[in-house]
């Protein structure tokens, strides 16, 4: 088993069944690593980078991320409750900083203010999810859950939604020009503007 020290950098270096709970690293890079079965949950990672990194089946919940950065990260079958991202560093230049989740439960997360266009979330659950204020331009969000997670002056145009259930998107409150939505579900939008619908 890999030992991760502070202010130390891994290429290409695989990490697997690492049990690092409530620990904390500060200044640690990551460059076209994985990580395998590893337990993050409740550490906390400062000024760290995660660049080209790919998690399988990993628990990051309740990770601090003050001021890392991630660029073309794929979280895959993981958990990543209560997670703030607005924590983390998101250089202004770079509007699609490659980020994916697949397979995976965010509930509880804070996507709050920030810019993240071509954002991929692929049956994942996300309820009580914070997405307000945030720039999700031709995101894909699809086969996923949002139960009581909150859309409000956020930007999802050209973004695809489609097979996602339980989001509650005002149609006036946010961006959604270009977006796509399951039929059945795009029905919930002209709830949202008091239309009622006679069969």
């Amino acid at each position: 088993m890999r030992e991760i020290e502070d202010y130390q950098q891994y290429f290409d270096e695989t990490f697997e069944k690492l049990s690092l709970s409530f620990s904390e690293f500060t200044e640690v890079e990551f460059e076209d690593c994985e990580f395998t079965d590893c337990n993050f949950s409740e550490s906390t990672l400062k000024h760290c980078k995660f660049i080209n990194c790919y998690f399988d089946r990993c628990n990051l919940s309740l990770i601090r991320i003050p001021q890392s950065r991630f660029f073309g990260v794929t979280f895959v079958e993981s958990k990543l409750v209560g997670v703030d991202w607005t924590q983390a560093h998101w250089p202004s230049f770079n509007v699609d900083h490659e980020l994916r989740f697949r397979n995976s439960i965010l509930n509880d997360a804070s996507f709050f203010g920030l810019t993240l266009n071509e954002l991929e979330l692929t049956e994942c659950k996300l309820h009580d999810v914070d997405f307000r204020e945030g720039d999700f331009k031709a995101a894909k969000m699809t086969f996923c859950d949002f139960t009581h997670s909150l859309f409000m002056r956020t930007d999802l145009r050209g973004a695809d939604l489609t097979e996602s259930t339980q989001y509650h998107l005002h149609v006036l409150e946010n961006q959604v020009e270009g977006a796509k939505f399951s039929r059945f579900e795009a029905l919930n939008l002209l709830e949202s503007l008091g239309v009622e619908l006679v069969d």
